[in-house]
Protein backbone atom coordinates (compact mmCIF):
# COMPACT_ATOMS: atom_id res chain seq x y z
CA UNK A 1 0.00 0.00 0.00
CA UNK A 2 1.46 3.58 -0.78
CA UNK A 3 1.92 5.97 1.68
CA UNK A 4 3.12 9.72 1.91
CA UNK A 5 5.96 10.54 4.89
CA UNK A 6 6.60 13.68 6.33
CA UNK A 7 10.76 13.90 6.48
CA UNK A 8 12.42 16.97 8.37
CA UNK A 9 15.90 18.34 8.73
CA UNK A 10 16.82 17.01 12.43
CA UNK A 11 17.84 20.30 14.42
CA UNK A 12 21.84 18.87 15.22
CA UNK A 13 23.90 16.65 13.52
CA UNK A 14 24.39 12.54 13.42
CA UNK A 15 26.21 11.06 16.03
CA UNK A 16 26.36 7.09 17.95
CA UNK A 17 26.60 3.72 16.02
CA UNK A 18 24.77 1.70 14.43
CA UNK A 19 25.04 -1.77 13.10
CA UNK A 20 23.42 -1.66 9.72
CA UNK A 21 21.42 -5.09 8.68
CA UNK A 22 23.10 -7.94 6.95
CA UNK A 23 24.17 -7.54 3.83
CA UNK A 24 21.22 -8.76 1.10
CA UNK A 25 23.73 -10.76 -1.40
CA UNK A 26 25.00 -12.89 1.39
CA UNK A 27 21.75 -13.82 2.90
CA UNK A 28 20.24 -14.96 -0.46
CA UNK A 29 23.18 -16.63 -1.29
CA UNK A 30 23.50 -18.39 2.74
CA UNK A 31 19.92 -19.81 1.94
CA UNK A 32 20.71 -21.66 -1.24
CA UNK A 33 23.96 -22.68 -0.38
CA UNK A 34 22.62 -24.16 2.69
CA UNK A 35 19.44 -25.74 1.16
CA UNK A 36 21.41 -27.67 -1.51
CA UNK A 37 24.62 -28.69 1.41
CA UNK A 38 24.49 -31.44 3.43
CA UNK A 39 24.06 -30.94 6.98
CA UNK A 40 22.91 -28.10 9.17
CA UNK A 41 23.46 -23.88 8.12
CA UNK A 42 23.39 -22.05 11.07
CA UNK A 43 22.95 -18.42 9.33
CA UNK A 44 24.15 -15.30 11.66
CA UNK A 45 22.57 -11.53 11.30
CA UNK A 46 20.06 -12.54 8.15
CA UNK A 47 19.08 -9.82 6.52
CA UNK A 48 14.78 -10.40 7.44
CA UNK A 49 13.91 -7.72 4.48
CA UNK A 50 11.45 -9.13 2.00
CA UNK A 51 13.60 -9.62 -0.68
CA UNK A 52 15.47 -12.41 1.76
CA UNK A 53 12.22 -13.49 2.73
CA UNK A 54 11.26 -14.31 -0.80
CA UNK A 55 14.06 -16.68 -0.96
CA UNK A 56 13.65 -18.23 1.50
CA UNK A 57 9.74 -18.39 0.77
CA UNK A 58 11.12 -20.03 -3.10
CA UNK A 59 12.94 -22.40 -1.14
CA UNK A 60 10.23 -24.01 1.30
CA UNK A 61 8.18 -24.75 -1.72
CA UNK A 62 11.08 -26.94 -2.87
CA UNK A 63 10.86 -28.81 -0.13
CA UNK A 64 13.85 -27.21 2.23
CA UNK A 65 13.64 -27.52 5.71
CA UNK A 66 14.04 -23.81 6.84
CA UNK A 67 13.94 -22.35 10.14
CA UNK A 68 13.94 -18.32 11.39
CA UNK A 69 15.03 -17.86 15.46
CA UNK A 70 14.84 -15.21 16.67
CA UNK A 71 19.35 -14.41 16.94
CA UNK A 72 19.57 -16.98 13.37
CA UNK A 73 18.20 -18.87 10.34
CA UNK A 74 18.68 -22.93 10.33
CA UNK A 75 18.58 -24.67 7.26
CA UNK A 76 18.55 -28.56 7.37
CA UNK A 77 20.67 -29.56 3.73
CA UNK A 78 20.28 -32.97 2.23
CA UNK A 79 21.67 -32.14 -1.10
CA UNK A 80 20.90 -31.44 -4.35
CA UNK A 81 18.33 -34.14 -4.46
CA UNK A 82 16.52 -33.22 -1.78
CA UNK A 83 14.97 -30.72 -3.59
CA UNK A 84 11.92 -31.45 -5.25
CA UNK A 85 9.10 -30.02 -7.76
CA UNK A 86 6.94 -27.26 -6.47
CA UNK A 87 3.49 -27.69 -6.23
CA UNK A 88 3.05 -23.99 -6.88
CA UNK A 89 4.29 -21.31 -8.99
CA UNK A 90 8.04 -19.96 -6.83
CA UNK A 91 7.04 -16.29 -6.51
CA UNK A 92 10.52 -13.84 -6.24
CA UNK A 93 8.73 -10.53 -5.05
CA UNK A 94 10.53 -7.87 -5.87
CA UNK A 95 14.27 -9.97 -5.59
CA UNK A 96 15.96 -10.00 -8.97
CA UNK A 97 19.05 -12.00 -7.12
CA UNK A 98 16.45 -14.48 -6.21
CA UNK A 99 15.13 -14.30 -9.35
CA UNK A 100 18.39 -15.01 -11.69
CA UNK A 101 19.74 -17.07 -8.85
CA UNK A 102 16.84 -19.87 -8.61
CA UNK A 103 17.45 -20.13 -11.76
CA UNK A 104 20.51 -21.41 -11.66
CA UNK A 105 19.64 -23.60 -9.06
CA UNK A 106 16.51 -24.97 -11.01
CA UNK A 107 18.78 -25.52 -14.32
CA UNK A 108 19.92 -29.09 -12.91
CA UNK A 109 16.80 -30.15 -11.05
CA UNK A 110 14.99 -33.21 -12.97
CA UNK A 111 11.55 -31.54 -12.65
CA UNK A 112 9.72 -28.11 -13.56
CA UNK A 113 9.14 -25.25 -12.06
CA UNK A 114 7.79 -21.51 -12.65
CA UNK A 115 9.26 -18.50 -11.63
CA UNK A 116 7.36 -15.13 -11.15
CA UNK A 117 7.98 -11.63 -9.77
CA UNK A 118 6.44 -7.85 -9.24
CA UNK A 119 5.59 -5.76 -12.17
CA UNK A 120 9.18 -4.71 -11.21
CA UNK A 121 10.54 -8.13 -12.19
CA UNK A 122 8.47 -8.71 -15.03
CA UNK A 123 10.00 -5.74 -17.07
CA UNK A 124 13.40 -6.87 -16.11
CA UNK A 125 15.54 -8.80 -18.59
CA UNK A 126 16.29 -12.60 -17.80
CA UNK A 127 17.44 -13.31 -21.34
CA UNK A 128 21.24 -12.50 -19.91
CA UNK A 129 20.88 -15.79 -17.40
CA UNK A 130 18.62 -18.06 -19.40
CA UNK A 131 20.62 -18.09 -22.90
CA UNK A 132 23.55 -19.12 -21.31
CA UNK A 133 21.40 -21.80 -18.91
CA UNK A 134 19.99 -22.95 -22.46
CA UNK A 135 23.94 -23.85 -23.44
CA UNK A 136 23.90 -25.90 -20.07
CA UNK A 137 20.93 -28.43 -21.53
CA UNK A 138 17.94 -26.62 -19.69
CA UNK A 139 14.78 -26.17 -21.20
CA UNK A 140 13.52 -22.39 -20.68
CA UNK A 141 10.65 -20.87 -21.83
CA UNK A 142 8.89 -17.13 -21.23
CA UNK A 143 7.52 -13.77 -22.59
CA UNK A 144 9.84 -12.91 -25.30
CA UNK A 145 11.71 -16.43 -26.21
CA UNK A 146 12.74 -16.38 -21.79
CA UNK A 147 13.81 -12.56 -21.48
CA UNK A 148 10.59 -11.83 -19.25
CA UNK A 149 9.08 -13.78 -16.57
CA UNK A 150 6.97 -15.55 -15.72
CA UNK A 151 9.51 -18.11 -16.44
CA UNK A 152 9.12 -21.98 -17.15
CA UNK A 153 12.15 -23.89 -16.51
CA UNK A 154 12.35 -27.87 -16.76
CA UNK A 155 15.43 -28.90 -15.84
CA UNK A 156 17.73 -32.22 -15.94
CA UNK A 157 21.35 -33.28 -16.79
CA UNK A 158 23.46 -30.98 -17.57
CA UNK A 159 26.76 -30.83 -19.41
CA UNK A 160 29.85 -28.16 -18.12
CA UNK A 161 30.24 -25.06 -20.76
CA UNK A 162 32.68 -22.05 -21.64
CA UNK A 163 30.96 -18.80 -21.18
CA UNK A 164 31.90 -14.97 -21.63
CA UNK A 165 30.15 -12.30 -19.90
CA UNK A 166 28.42 -9.91 -22.29
CA UNK A 167 27.90 -7.54 -19.75
CA UNK A 168 29.84 -7.54 -16.45
CA UNK A 169 27.23 -9.08 -13.78
CA UNK A 170 27.45 -11.14 -10.56
CA UNK A 171 23.63 -12.03 -10.60
CA UNK A 172 24.63 -13.62 -14.25
CA UNK A 173 28.03 -15.16 -13.07
CA UNK A 174 26.18 -16.76 -10.05
CA UNK A 175 23.75 -18.50 -11.75
CA UNK A 176 26.15 -19.71 -13.73
CA UNK A 177 27.93 -20.94 -11.13
CA UNK A 178 24.99 -22.73 -9.08
CA UNK A 179 24.08 -24.19 -12.61
CA UNK A 180 27.75 -25.64 -12.99
CA UNK A 181 27.97 -27.25 -9.48
CA UNK A 182 25.35 -29.98 -10.97
CA UNK A 183 26.32 -30.26 -14.45
CA UNK A 184 29.10 -32.61 -15.90
CA UNK A 185 32.56 -31.46 -16.44
CA UNK A 186 34.43 -27.99 -15.40
CA UNK A 187 32.51 -24.77 -16.26
CA UNK A 188 34.62 -21.78 -17.54
CA UNK A 189 33.24 -18.28 -16.80
CA UNK A 190 35.10 -15.56 -18.36
CA UNK A 191 33.94 -11.40 -16.96
CA UNK A 192 34.62 -8.45 -18.87
CA UNK A 193 35.05 -6.61 -15.43
CA UNK A 194 35.74 -8.60 -11.83
CA UNK A 195 32.26 -8.30 -10.00
CA UNK A 196 31.32 -9.12 -6.61
CA UNK A 197 32.60 -12.54 -5.41
CA UNK A 198 30.23 -13.84 -2.84
CA UNK A 199 29.50 -16.68 -4.64
CA UNK A 200 32.48 -17.84 -4.88
CA UNK A 201 33.81 -17.28 -1.31
CA UNK A 202 30.64 -19.15 0.26
CA UNK A 203 31.65 -21.90 -2.02
CA UNK A 204 34.34 -22.40 -0.77
CA UNK A 205 32.96 -21.55 2.61
CA UNK A 206 30.82 -24.34 1.96
CA UNK A 207 33.95 -26.86 1.51
CA UNK A 208 33.54 -26.55 -2.48
CA UNK A 209 36.64 -25.97 -4.51
CA UNK A 210 36.53 -23.43 -7.40
CA UNK A 211 39.79 -21.43 -9.49
CA UNK A 212 40.07 -18.04 -10.60
CA UNK A 213 42.86 -17.15 -13.28
CA UNK A 214 42.86 -13.36 -14.04
CA UNK A 215 39.13 -13.03 -15.56
CA UNK A 216 38.54 -16.78 -15.57
CA UNK A 217 36.88 -18.81 -13.19
CA UNK A 218 36.72 -22.55 -13.35
CA UNK A 219 34.27 -24.81 -11.21
CA UNK A 220 34.16 -28.71 -11.67
CA UNK A 221 30.50 -29.94 -10.91
CA UNK A 222 29.02 -32.84 -9.45
CA UNK A 223 30.58 -31.41 -6.02
CA UNK A 224 29.12 -31.81 -2.86
CA UNK A 225 28.98 -29.32 -0.27
CA UNK A 226 28.79 -28.68 3.57
CA UNK A 227 26.40 -27.68 5.94
CA UNK A 228 28.35 -24.18 7.84
CA UNK A 229 27.86 -21.92 10.35
CA UNK A 230 28.04 -18.09 7.98
CA UNK A 231 28.10 -14.77 9.65
CA UNK A 232 26.75 -12.46 7.55
CA UNK A 233 28.62 -8.82 7.84
CA UNK A 234 26.74 -5.30 7.58
CA UNK A 235 26.07 -4.71 4.47
CA UNK A 236 28.09 -1.80 2.77
CA UNK A 237 24.99 -1.28 0.18
CA UNK A 238 22.61 -0.21 3.54
CA UNK A 239 25.88 1.55 5.19
CA UNK A 240 26.51 4.18 2.33
CA UNK A 241 23.13 5.94 3.42
CA UNK A 242 24.24 6.64 6.99
CA UNK A 243 28.14 7.17 5.24
CA UNK A 244 26.38 9.63 2.94
CA UNK A 245 24.23 11.13 5.33
CA UNK A 246 27.29 11.90 8.14
CA UNK A 247 29.15 13.32 5.37
CA UNK A 248 26.79 15.91 4.64
CA UNK A 249 24.72 17.29 7.43
CA UNK A 250 26.70 19.39 9.71
CA UNK A 251 28.19 18.37 13.02
CA UNK A 252 28.26 14.46 12.67
CA UNK A 253 30.07 11.63 13.47
CA UNK A 254 28.60 8.41 12.79
CA UNK A 255 29.96 4.94 13.36
CA UNK A 256 28.95 1.53 10.98
CA UNK A 257 29.63 -1.49 13.10
CA UNK A 258 30.87 -4.82 11.19
CA UNK A 259 30.23 -3.59 7.57
CA UNK A 260 31.21 -6.07 4.58
CA UNK A 261 34.45 -4.77 3.30
CA UNK A 262 34.51 -6.94 0.53
CA UNK A 263 36.87 -5.68 -2.38
CA UNK A 264 34.97 -6.53 -4.69
CA UNK A 265 32.18 -4.37 -3.15
CA UNK A 266 33.99 -1.69 -1.32
CA UNK A 267 33.53 1.09 -4.56
CA UNK A 268 31.42 3.31 -2.17
CA UNK A 269 34.84 3.77 0.54
CA UNK A 270 37.44 4.93 -2.29
CA UNK A 271 34.62 7.69 -4.12
CA UNK A 272 34.31 9.05 -0.72
CA UNK A 273 37.78 8.86 0.12
CA UNK A 274 38.58 10.66 -3.44
CA UNK A 275 36.08 13.38 -2.84
CA UNK A 276 37.86 14.42 0.33
CA UNK A 277 35.51 12.70 3.01
CA UNK A 278 37.01 12.49 6.50
CA UNK A 279 36.44 8.75 6.95
CA UNK A 280 38.10 6.03 9.09
CA UNK A 281 38.02 2.65 8.10
CA UNK A 282 39.56 -0.22 10.42
CA UNK A 283 39.56 -3.88 9.60
CA UNK A 284 38.50 -6.72 12.24
CA UNK A 285 40.52 -10.01 11.77
CA UNK A 286 37.49 -12.46 10.03
CA UNK A 287 37.07 -15.63 8.28
CA UNK A 288 35.18 -15.48 5.24
CA UNK A 289 34.19 -12.25 4.11
CA UNK A 290 35.91 -9.27 5.52
CA UNK A 291 34.51 -7.35 7.85
CA UNK A 292 35.16 -3.66 9.95
CA UNK A 293 34.00 -0.49 10.91
CA UNK A 294 33.41 2.86 9.15
CA UNK A 295 33.52 6.25 10.57
CA UNK A 296 32.05 9.30 8.51
CA UNK A 297 32.11 12.38 9.91
CA UNK A 298 31.24 16.10 8.29
CA UNK A 299 33.18 16.74 5.30
CA UNK A 300 34.27 19.38 2.73
CA UNK A 301 33.71 17.41 -0.62
CA UNK A 302 34.92 17.74 -4.43
CA UNK A 303 33.52 16.36 -7.08
CA UNK A 304 35.59 13.56 -9.15
CA UNK A 305 34.41 11.95 -12.33
CA UNK A 306 33.37 7.93 -11.83
CA UNK A 307 33.56 4.90 -14.27
CA UNK A 308 35.06 2.22 -15.62
CA UNK A 309 35.81 -1.39 -13.85
CA UNK A 310 34.73 0.90 -10.27
CA UNK A 311 31.02 0.68 -11.53
CA UNK A 312 30.65 -3.08 -10.71
CA UNK A 313 32.02 -2.23 -7.01
CA UNK A 314 28.97 0.52 -6.50
CA UNK A 315 26.29 0.22 -8.77
CA UNK A 316 23.92 -0.16 -6.01
CA UNK A 317 25.05 2.71 -4.24
CA UNK A 318 24.87 5.17 -7.20
CA UNK A 319 21.36 6.62 -6.59
CA UNK A 320 23.02 8.18 -3.09
CA UNK A 321 26.49 8.52 -4.61
CA UNK A 322 24.34 10.82 -6.58
CA UNK A 323 22.80 13.14 -3.42
CA UNK A 324 26.27 12.70 -1.97
CA UNK A 325 27.60 15.00 -5.46
CA UNK A 326 24.55 17.70 -5.05
CA UNK A 327 26.87 18.60 -1.80
CA UNK A 328 30.30 18.70 -3.45
CA UNK A 329 32.46 21.45 -5.00
CA UNK A 330 32.36 21.57 -8.91
CA UNK A 331 31.65 18.76 -11.22
CA UNK A 332 30.73 14.73 -10.69
CA UNK A 333 30.41 12.92 -13.60
CA UNK A 334 29.20 9.30 -13.15
CA UNK A 335 29.48 7.46 -16.64
CA UNK A 336 29.99 3.21 -17.55
CA UNK A 337 26.65 3.05 -15.56
CA UNK A 338 24.61 1.40 -17.81
CA UNK A 339 23.16 -1.52 -15.91
CA UNK A 340 21.40 1.15 -13.78
CA UNK A 341 18.52 1.24 -16.29
CA UNK A 342 17.82 -2.41 -15.66
CA UNK A 343 17.71 -2.20 -11.68
CA UNK A 344 14.45 -2.36 -9.83
CA UNK A 345 13.93 0.62 -11.92
CA UNK A 346 15.90 2.85 -14.57
CA UNK A 347 17.62 4.11 -11.52
CA UNK A 348 19.12 6.84 -14.08
CA UNK A 349 15.91 8.38 -14.61
CA UNK A 350 14.32 7.90 -11.49
CA UNK A 351 17.47 9.65 -9.40
CA UNK A 352 17.64 12.72 -11.74
CA UNK A 353 13.98 13.22 -11.90
CA UNK A 354 13.48 13.04 -8.11
CA UNK A 355 16.60 14.93 -7.48
CA UNK A 356 15.56 17.36 -9.51
CA UNK A 357 12.29 18.05 -7.49
CA UNK A 358 14.67 18.49 -4.73
CA UNK A 359 16.42 21.67 -6.47
CA UNK A 360 19.79 19.78 -7.68
CA UNK A 361 21.96 20.69 -10.35
CA UNK A 362 21.58 16.72 -12.07
CA UNK A 363 21.43 15.82 -16.02
CA UNK A 364 20.86 12.18 -17.05
CA UNK A 365 23.34 10.71 -19.83
CA UNK A 366 23.06 7.32 -21.84
CA UNK A 367 25.33 5.56 -19.09
CA UNK A 368 25.10 8.10 -15.94
CA UNK A 369 24.39 11.56 -15.06
CA UNK A 370 26.27 14.60 -14.21
CA UNK A 371 25.94 16.41 -11.17
CA UNK A 372 26.91 19.94 -10.58
CA UNK A 373 27.22 20.79 -6.99
CA UNK A 374 26.85 22.51 -3.58
CA UNK A 375 23.53 23.04 -4.18
CA UNK A 376 20.78 24.06 -1.14
CA UNK A 377 18.03 21.63 -1.96
CA UNK A 378 14.54 22.58 -0.75
CA UNK A 379 11.67 20.37 0.39
CA UNK A 380 9.56 18.72 -1.91
CA UNK A 381 7.10 15.84 -2.71
CA UNK A 382 9.14 13.10 -4.36
CA UNK A 383 8.46 9.28 -4.78
CA UNK A 384 10.50 5.74 -4.23
CA UNK A 385 9.50 4.50 -7.82
CA UNK A 386 8.80 1.50 -5.25
CA UNK A 387 12.79 1.07 -5.54
CA UNK A 388 14.08 0.97 -1.92
CA UNK A 389 17.20 2.36 -2.94
CA UNK A 390 15.52 5.39 -4.62
CA UNK A 391 13.55 5.81 -1.28
CA UNK A 392 16.73 5.97 0.87
CA UNK A 393 18.87 8.62 -1.16
CA UNK A 394 15.48 10.66 -0.89
CA UNK A 395 14.87 10.19 3.01
CA UNK A 396 18.69 11.17 3.03
CA UNK A 397 18.21 13.97 1.12
CA UNK A 398 15.26 15.33 3.40
CA UNK A 399 18.18 15.63 6.16
CA UNK A 400 19.23 18.82 4.34
CA UNK A 401 16.41 20.49 2.58
CA UNK A 402 15.76 24.14 4.27
CA UNK A 403 11.46 22.32 4.23
CA UNK A 404 10.20 18.98 4.91
CA UNK A 405 9.97 16.52 2.23
CA UNK A 406 7.08 14.54 1.30
CA UNK A 407 8.12 10.23 0.39
CA UNK A 408 5.53 8.54 -1.47
CA UNK A 409 5.81 4.38 -1.48
CA UNK A 410 8.11 4.82 1.82
CA UNK A 411 7.39 1.28 2.41
CA UNK A 412 9.11 0.17 -0.56
CA UNK A 413 12.57 0.41 1.93
CA UNK A 414 11.55 -2.59 3.76
CA UNK A 415 13.05 -4.34 0.72
CA UNK A 416 16.35 -4.57 2.40
CA UNK A 417 16.51 -2.16 5.44
CA UNK A 418 13.07 -3.26 7.47
CA UNK A 419 14.61 -0.38 10.36
CA UNK A 420 16.07 2.25 8.61
CA UNK A 421 13.59 5.24 9.84
CA UNK A 422 14.61 3.62 13.50
CA UNK A 423 18.02 3.70 12.89
CA UNK A 424 17.84 7.09 11.37
CA UNK A 425 16.05 7.96 15.39
CA UNK A 426 18.93 6.52 16.49
CA UNK A 427 21.28 9.45 15.28
CA UNK A 428 18.92 12.15 15.65
CA UNK A 429 18.53 12.08 19.26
Amino acid sequence: MENKLKLTKPEQGLNGELHVPGDKSISHRAVMFGAVAEGRTTIHNFLMGEDCLSTISCFRKLGADIKLQEDAVIVEGSGWDSLSEPAEILDTGNSGTTTRLMMGVLAGRPFHSVLIGDESIAKRPMKRVTDPLKLFGTAIDGRDGGNFTPLSIRGGSLKAIKYSLPVASAQVKSAILLAGLQAEGVTEITEPQRTRDHTEKMILEFGGEIERQEDTIKLRGGQILSGTDVYVPGDISSAAFFMTAAAIVKGSRVTLKNVGLNETRTGIVEVMRRMGARMEVMEKPASGERIGDIIVETSDLNGIEIGGDLIPTLIDEIPVIALLATQAKGTTIIKDAEELKVKETNRIDAVVQELKKLGANITATDDGMIIEGTNTLQGSDVHSWGDHRIGMTLAVASLITDSPVYLEDADAIKISYPQFFEDLNILVK
